[in-house]
């Protein structure tokens, strides 16, 4: 239990479901007011980031290695996306063609967010990631072809991986042929991760961290695109509104009242330990503090990407005081590799 007697697991879902929005929220700002163009060159950069982080370096810990590539390639798009969370089906037909399916709701455009991102943004992480794999795996012949796509209001993101016979051209390596379907999905044929190292626990890590690793890499990608101010102005405006909508569903994981800087204070240090970080709150007649320290969500992040990503983030935290009935001046500093919040009354 932590300090205000919710169990940590709690705090862990809260911050997986915080950042999810956050990526959610920025991902429609971005489509509204700058275009769908500029959205889709956004998730292009940020799943082709993703796929180098990621991709092979998971293959050992989600046993897919010795695989035929195609194969392996459809259980690890079913295997990464179920660590975080997003259910999606395989379907083998054979070892040079395997099938993936992405069933509703859709978590990268959950709820109503799939009426207001243009089918743009898909294409672009389907040409980051998908159309990688085959290159990053050095087989020339490994492509994928996508069947139903999220925005067209078909049956939702399809398609398969398939070796051909031949090298394919680079505008090969994606394909759309919408008239084909999946075959029948046959549930004792669908890849878990392997129990004994994969608890509970770990899982719910796992979707915290998912989600956390998009808005990590995508506010210095979307600084490739707009910029470096427009980024971090619509990163911070985004941040602070999902912060305002989101600090009562906060509030409740975590036990936290809605009252003045003491329990706000109390209430900041019981989410971010839902982070990992330490957070050790302390009292000066009106005015709180807390020594914030270990802040995962800037773990390997350097130089003015790290700058960045931190002004963003902060807002997170700034909106969901100013969700609170009181108002409430709150600040953050930096102090060493960490951050010293100050709340105050307004």
């Amino acid at each position: 239990m932590d300090a205000s007697g919710a169990a940590p697991g709690a705090a862990i879902e809260a911050q997986a479901r915080l950042h999810h929005q956050w990526l959610l929220g920025l991902q429609l700002m971005v489509a509204t007011r700058e275009g769908p163009q500029a959205v889709g060159e956004w998730m292009f950069r940020l799943f082709r980031r993703q796929h180098h982080d990621k991709f092979l370096s998971s293959f050992a810990k989600l046993g897919l290695e010795g695989l035929p590539h195609a194969v392996a390639c459809a259980r690890y798009h079913v295997l990464s996306n179920g660590v975080g969370g997003v259910a999606v089906e395989y379907m083998e037909e054979g070892p040079r063609k395997a099938w993936v399916r992405f069933r509703h709701p859709r978590w990268m455009y959950d709820g109503a967010v799939i009426c207001g991102i243009p089918i743009e943004a898909s294409r672009g992480f389907l040409r980051g990631w998908y159309a990688q794999n085959g290159v990053s795996l050095g087989n020339p012949r490994l492509g994928f072809v996508c069947v139903s796509e999220d925005m067209s209001g078909q049956f939702g993101l399809c398609g398969y991986f398939i070796e051909e016979d031949r090298t394919l051209a680079e505008d090969e390596r994606l394909r759309f042929a919408p008239g084909e379907r999946p075959p029948p999905f046959d549930p004792a044929a669908q890849p878990s991760p392997p129990a004994e190292q994969w608890s509970e626990e770990r899982l719910a890590r796992a979707a915290r961290n998912y989600a956390a690793e998009y808005c990590r890499n995508g506010i210095r990608e979307l600084a490739a695109v707009l910029g470096r101010a427009r980024a971090v102005e619509l990163g911070r405006l985004s941040a602070r509104l999902i912060g305002l909508q989101e600090y009562p569903r906060l509030a409740a994981a975590v036990g936290g009242e809605d009252a003045g800087p003491a329990e706000a204070a109390a209430f900041l240090a019981a989410i971010f330990a839902g982070m990992g970080d330490e957070a050790a709150v302390e009292a000066h007649g009106e005015t709180v503090t807390i020594r914030h320290e270990g802040l995962r969500i800037l773990r390997g992040i350097e130089g003015e990407a790290r700058e960045d990503l931190l002004a963003c983030w902060i807002e997170l935290w700034r909106g969901a005081v100013a969700s609170h009935r009181a108002f409430i001046d709150v600040s953050a500093e930096p102090q060493g590799e960490g951050l010293r919040w100050t709340l105050t009354p307004a």
